[in-house]
């Protein structure tokens, strides 16, 4: 797993916001097209990708997408 693979999958979670502008450094809560369901989608992403269980808290304490990466790579057997 690495950041780059994170931040792709991530950013194909977003049907209008290109994905060029998603970085590390992006607050994710900030994109237009953020909502609930993209937050369950990332939920979902993270369980299918990662096999990393991880929930609303784990969103809700983050602020940037390499917060979310973190989270996950610390979870990672």
């Amino acid at each position: 797993m690495n950041l780059t693979q994170f931040i792709e999958n991530f950013a194909d979670l977003f049907d209008e916001t290109d994905a060029d502008t998603i970085q590390a450094t992006t607050r994710f809560k900030d994109l237009d097209e953020w909502s609930s369901l993209v937050a369950l989608s990332v939920i979902a992403m993270i369980d299918e990708e990662y096999d990393v269980e991880f929930r609303g808290d784990d969103i809700r304490g983050s602020n940037t997408v390499e917060d979310l990466y973190n989270i996950v790579s610390s979870r990672v057997d």
